[in-house]
């Protein structure tokens, strides 16, 4: 009874558009929270063997598996791709485009400990990664850094 009444106050109609509304947006939405955190290269790659070997193999013979070429790769024979490879190879190669550029994030963001707690240099940081993982006094923005990133 209470819905017959906010449906003849409202319309019927409108309400179904409105609901609608609601559920576009929350199907919009929904991806990119999923995709706010990183995905490891192996979980990346993994996912895409799993969605696209068929189609890497039949399609992208000879293409390195550079993530940019084989995104081209995949983009230009899409009409050949599986629903599941379409799903998932973006969503693969963007993790570990995201991943890549974490990793480069974390010599700007932990250049002070590099070099105060482990005697180590900004252009050298990807040595000072262990030391980073175990030491003290390490900041906020280095820490997490680090966890984007994946090496904590």
């Amino acid at each position: 009874m209470w819905a017959l009444t906010i449906g003849n106050l409202i319309g019927s109609d409108d309400l179904m558009v409105r609901g609608g509304s609601i559920l576009f947006i929350v199907a919009l939405t929904a991806p990119s929270l999923a995709a706010a955190e990183t995905m490891s290269f192996g979980d990346a790659a993994a996912l895409l063997a799993k969605s696209c070997a068929a189609e890497i193999t039949g399609n992208c013979r000879g293409v390195s598996f550079d993530s940019n070429r084989l995104k081209e790769c995949l983009s230009r024979n899409q009409d050949a791709l599986s629903p599941q490879c379409k799903v998932d190879y973006l969503r693969s190669l963007d993790a570990i485009a995201k991943r890549v550029a974490a990793r480069s994030a974390v010599a700007n963001a932990c250049a002070r400990e590099i070099v105060k707690l482990c005697a180590g240099s900004t252009k050298e940081s990807s040595k000072s990664i262990p030391c980073l993982t175990t030491a003290n006094g390490v900041s906020r923005n280095c820490t997490q850094a680090m966890d984007d990133a994946g090496y904590r």
